[in-house]
């Protein structure tokens, strides 16, 4: 069995001092920042700004976009699901996070702190939200709040989530272990893992062109290459 291992090239800095979640755009790529709650637009090919939103959201990890163009954010230490503007950062509607709860090392320390959710992606509608206190990926219809199917996830900090190529799979990366896993939603079947090396932690992540991008949250924004196919 062959150990596949990415290598992360960085391609820019994030303009913000935490970046934790990215969506790429035929705009640009989109990066939410946990420490300052500003939303950025960068340029693919220098990291130059395009545009900045500043949102009331708190500490968040997530962000995409919708077909009409609206913002969504995980505002993590909050426990909400935030609907924005992208023109005027204006905060349309606010959901509960599917996922809230307690961290693992934590459940069972008095007095922890409940959080929310990470990666966010957006699909035919759907919403789907990466949870790490639940440890799972919920899709959400976003019409009524209602949870249509949730899927276990691999390991044990789940963050940044990307689509595959492959229909009805999705690339989600766990923080903590430091590896990258391609999962199938229905049943939680993995196709693919490979490690990502250990100087970088993979928070947001997204794909462009069929090459993920990754945002370590101490300022490097970057791609992880790796063969996209399994060797094992």
């Amino acid at each position: 069995m062959t150990n596949k291992i990415a290598s992360p090239i960085q391609m820019m800095v994030s303009p913000g001092p935490k970046p934790n979640g990215l969506q790429a755009s035929k705009e640009g790529l989109w990066v939410i920042d946990q420490d300052d709650s500003r939303i950025h637009l960068l340029d693919w090919s220098n990291g130059k700004i395009l545009k900045e939103i500043h949102t009331d959201t708190d500490r968040s990890s997530g962000i995409t976009i919708d077909d009409e163009g609206n913002i969504w954010i995980a505002s993590t230490y909050n426990c909400k699901i935030y609907k924005i503007n992208k023109d005027s950062g204006k905060t349309l509607e606010i959901y509960d996070s599917p996922g809230a709860g307690i961290n693992a090392t934590r459940e069972l320390i008095d007095g922890s702190e409940k959080t929310g959710d990470h990666g966010l992606e957006w699909k035919d509608g759907k919403l789907y939200i990466a949870s790490p206190p639940s440890q799972y990926i919920h899709e959400m219809d976003p019409k009524n709040w209602v949870e249509l199917n949730r899927t276990k996830v691999p390991g044990f900090r789940v963050h940044g989530i990307a689509w595959a190529e492959e229909e009805g799979t999705i690339w989600a990366a766990d923080t903590a272990m430091g590896i990258v896993s391609r999962i199938r939603l229905s049943d939680s079947r993995i196709y693919d893992v490979f490690r990502v090396p250990e100087t970088v932690e993979v928070h947001g992540m997204t794909i462009k062109d069929n090459v993920l991008w990754y945002c370590d949250d101490r300022r490097p924004i970057g791609t992880l290459i790796v063969d996209m196919k399994p060797d094992f």
